[in-house]
């Protein structure tokens, strides 16, 4: 029998794993699929597109519960813990790295041709700046909790619903007419964000809630009852959620349920449970995985920056969007998927060899 540390490296690992998975083939079919099978007379395609919603929940999430797990794994006061100096450069580079991928000219110093459209691309906040911000509100959330002697439940849980709240009166508010646009774009889809901090933070919040509770129950994530209760509070939360919706189109009439974000929030976040439940679930049945899935959970980062040059390019590299956007069918939409997923893999085996070949050859040079 794995011992419970193992098991809840599996889980972690499975979380991260199925997160690039949902990934890279979400953007890739979306990259390539035409326009003329996209018709939700199909369930298949219902489904992959419900799915596909789910996608950026499950990365944030995850990202929250591994980055907080780790946080709070020890019981080193906040100042003298490592992990706070290295969330602090894991967001920086995450925020670099997502301005780097939507650079507006190949000529790194050179501003004078590029317009005021390719800034406004240049400014959207993608994923990885909300999960670098989200990183570190993390870390203040949990300097707040230390210092002031609150429990970290109380603290992140509050921190979630405002973050999720919010959205409603922030998404209301001209930003960029109080704040220049690089700051204005953080804070609501006016000028093109995909991802702004409300309520997309609060996906990363709600993760870290579960990390803190790994961290401080090790031994009970090992079990079953682990796995049924992340499953219940899941089924609650989707429930609620049509519940929400029903109580809605009676008060205020009918609406489309996908441009809700109160019901869509909750939706939202209890099929990212339902889903880490089963994977939960996976981890006390198995002993062990293959390294080359622990491989992919640990370099998330490094797939998420290259399959998105391969699918939309940057300043320097075209992109395969630029040439065959929306012109495959759906045979040939999932081949592309499986090719990139394999490639991402085949990828991540070199980069650790190299780790593993830069180590051996340091330690010779040394000797």
């Amino acid at each position: 029998m794995a011992s419970n540390s193992v098991k809840r490296i599996i889980f972690l690992d499975l979380m991260r794993a199925f997160a690039v998975l949902m990934m890279v083939q979400g953007h890739t079919i979306d990259t390539f699929l035409g326009d003329q099978y996209r018709s939700f007379d199909s369930p298949v395609y219902d489904f992959w597109l419900t799915m596909r919603g789910i996608t950026a929940p499950i990365f944030m999430f995850t990202s929250g519960v591994v980055f907080t797990y780790l946080l709070r794994s020890n019981s080193i006061p906040f100042v003298y813990n490592p992990r706070v100096k290295k969330g602090v450069y894991r967001a920086i580079v995450l925020i670099l790295i997502g301005y780097l991928l939507r650079f507006p000219t190949p000529k790194m110093f050179v501003f004078n041709e590029v317009t005021k459209q390719q800034w406004m691309v240049f400014f959207t906040i993608d994923a990885l700046h909300v999960i670098g911000i989200s990183i570190l509100i993390i870390l203040c959330l949990a300097y707040f909790a230390e210092v002031y002697k609150r429990s970290d439940y109380f603290v992140f849980a509050i921190a979630a619903c405002f973050l999720f709240l919010f959205s409603f009166f922030s998404e209301k508010i001209s930003w960029a007419n109080y704040l220049p646009v690089p700051f204005a774009s953080y804070l609501y889809q006016g000028t093109g964000s995909i991802f702004p901090i409300f309520p997309w933070s609060g996906y990363v919040v709600c993760g870290a809630i579960l990390g803190i509770y790994i961290a401080k129950n090790p031994t009970f994530v090992s079990t079953k009852t682990f796995c049924y209760k992340l499953l219940a509070v899941g089924v609650f939360s989707v429930i609620f959620s049509c519940a929400l919706n029903l109580l809605e189109n009676f008060e205020f009439g009918t609406k489309e349920f996908w441009t809700d974000n109160m019901t869509l929030i909750f939706y939202r976040l209890g099929i990212v449970l339902i889903l880490n439940s089963f994977m939960a679930f996976i981890s006390i049945k198995i002993k062990s995985i293959p390294i080359l899935i622990s491989q992919v959970g640990k370099n998330t980062l490094f797939i998420y920056t290259v399959h998105i040059i391969i699918l939309y390019g940057s300043a320097w590299i075209p992109g395969f969007a630029m040439f065959y956007s929306k012109t495959l069918n759906i045979q040939l939409s999932i081949l592309a998927a499986g090719v990139l997923i394999t490639l991402m893999f085949g990828l991540v085996s070199i980069v650790e060899w190299l780790k593993i070949y830069r180590r051996k050859k340091f330690v010779t040079v040394e000797i």
